[in-house]
């Protein structure tokens, strides 16, 4: 139900990652009234200059049912057009409830069958099959067999949800993406017991480098399109992105757009991908449904989607063709802090370790040639500020965290700030009977929730 009115608000869930304050930044000198609805004040969010309001919400990983009845609530507000996913607990909950947001708002997000087919992998990878775009061998945990080769372990679901793990879905950790020593083989029920779920085994791509496809589609119809090449993460072995470059490659759009094509997508998608330097083909690794955290540098080099969003919401045509730059570098400043600080402490199985002089060279090099920073900006300096407290309050938290457990032992795992997307980071060791212990990882889009605490 459309309400054109002269004071029309957008809700953006704030969290850590620098998407939320990038449709704030977006939206608001258009004249579109911002409100930020977060579970943290904290968040650099509710700190822009942009923001107009700000709303007090349940954490979506503690209570999800209570995080959808009040974002409905703020739907029917009359001044509310529509709602911004910029994380997977966002979209889940909005495609679940889409006839009843329908209702109240511009629903620009997909239906939930179609939203299945995405956020549980082996549906997706069965529709990559059926677009004819190549993926990664990958097996339920508990069918895989083949322990002599590269491997990770990583969850079959983006989010822990009733819909997948049940009645107990709040008391899971569905986890994140682990890898796995050649020769070593996990204890497959305590996986299982871990994660609430049987996770899945993939073949390892060993190109460090992620590419992503990013659309905005209507319908099955795309209305703007992206695409950027990872050259850095959180962690020198991948990770959520600390820098990454504009880049336009025709095989990667061929798959991106076959495979939402196959989907009959509607609303946002960054489709991830690996190039695998054993044949040059571009492989499947996950869709995420919502935007992702390096949408600062999307909007920076012209591919501003939070607007074409908003317009698809509206119902009002792009009189332009959206266009981007390509060749164009851009940062995100903890992101290469967290990089520089796993090549000077980290080690991490299958993947070498560059030189810390190295490390620092590349990353100073690339900030003077391509200056431009996801929170960093002149005119709304404060989201900056924030997220840097953010970052010196989750070390403390961690510092904590890690003092507790050499003083007691026990079998929990301490608890840590997530990272700026919004998903929980896990750096424990995983049980192998073997013992040959595993790492955890992380990929810029993939979207491995934060832990549920019952």
């Amino acid at each position: 139900m459309q309400r054109h009115r002269d004071d029309t608000s957008v809700v953006v869930p704030g969290i850590g990652a620098p998407s939320s304050v990038a449709c704030l930044r977006s939206l608001r000198p258009r004249g579109v009234r911002t409100i930020v609805g977060s579970e943290s004040r904290s968040t650099p969010a509710a700190t822009s200059a942009y923001r107009d309001e700000f709303v007090g919400l349940p954490d979506p990983t503690t209570d999800l049912p209570g995080y959808g009845d009040d974002l409905l609530s703020l739907a029917e507000r009359p001044d509310v057009e529509t709602i911004i996913p910029v994380r997977e607990e966002d979209v889940y909950v909005l495609a679940d409830r889409k006839g009843a947001f329908a209702d109240e708002i511009a629903t620009p997000w997909p239906d939930f069958d179609t939203l299945r087919r995405v956020q549980d992998r082996i549906d997706l990878f069965d529709a990559a099959d059926a677009a004819g775009v190549a993926a990664p061998e990958t097996e339920r945990l508990d069918e895989w067999d083949d322990w002599d080769r590269e491997t990770i372990v990583k969850p079959r679901y983006t989010v822990a949800a009733p819909e997948y793990l049940g009645p107990t879905f709040d008391r899971a950790e569905i986890g994140s993406t682990e890898y796995q020593r050649p020769g070593s083989r996990p204890d497959t029920a305590a996986e299982i017991e871990k994660r609430g779920h049987v996770p899945l085994v993939q073949e390892r791509i060993a190109d460090p480098r992620e590419f992503g496809f990013f659309a905005l589609y209507d319908h099955g119809d795309p209305v703007a399109t992206f695409q950027h090449c990872q050259r850095r993460g959180w962690e020198y072995c991948g990770g959520p992105s600390a820098y990454r470059e504009s880049v336009h490659i025709p095989e990667l759009e061929t798959a991106g757009r076959a495979l939402l094509d196959e989907l009959e997508w509607h609303g946002l998608a960054m489709v991830e991908f690996l190039r695998d330097p054993a044949d040059g083909e571009f492989k499947l690794m996950e869709i995420n449904p919502r935007f992702w955290s390096s949408l600062p540098f999307s909007v920076r080099v012209g591919a501003d989607f939070p607007y074409y969003y908003w317009k698809l919401a509206i119902d009002e045509p792009i009189t332009s063709n959206p266009t981007y730059e390509a060749g164009i570098g851009g940062h995100l400043l903890r992101g290469e802090l967290s990089y520089l600080h796993s090549v000077a402490t980290k080690e991490y199985p299958l993947v070498d370790r560059p030189s810390l002089s190295g490390a620092v060279h590349d990353v100073a090099t690339s900030i003077l040639r391509y200056p431009r920073f996801d929170y960093a900006v002149a005119d709304d300096p404060v989201p900056f500020f924030q997220d840097g407290v953010n970052l010196v309050r989750a070390w403390l938290h961690s510092r904590a965290g890690s003092d507790r457990s050499a003083g007691a032992p026990t079998d929990a795992m301490a608890e840590t700030e997530p990272p700026d997307d919004g998903r929980a980071e896990s750096t424990e060791t995983s049980p192998s009977v073997d013992g040959d212990a595993t790492r955890s990882i992380q990929t810029d889009g993939g979207s491995r929730s934060g832990s549920r605490r019952p």
